[in-house]
């Protein structure tokens, strides 16, 4: 039956339960749409950042995309009647 050779350090034995004193991260609130989020940092759902639009969401690239296309249908039903006459 294996027996250790030498006596484990009281820092060594210690260093196993040296993290179970981590404490549970604190949430906020964007102050735009009232999502929860981590402290510092960007707002995922809204793209705002202490109040000042910081980055694209994936909403605001839809909605441009759809306007994109929106208008290139647009021209390309004037190019087809305007052909026409």
């Amino acid at each position: 039956m294996p027996v250790p050779k030498r006596k484990r350090s009281r820092a060594r034995r210690d260093k196993r339960f040296a993290n179970k004193g981590l404490d549970v991260k604190a949430n906020t609130v964007c102050k735009t749409c009232q999502a929860v989020l981590l402290p510092h940092q960007v707002c995922r759902s809204c793209g705002h950042y202490k109040g000042v639009k910081v980055m694209k969401t994936k909403t605001d690239r839809l909605v441009e995309r759809h306007a994109q296309r929106q208008a290139l249908e647009k021209a390309k039903a004037a190019r087809g009647s305007s052909s026409r006459d």
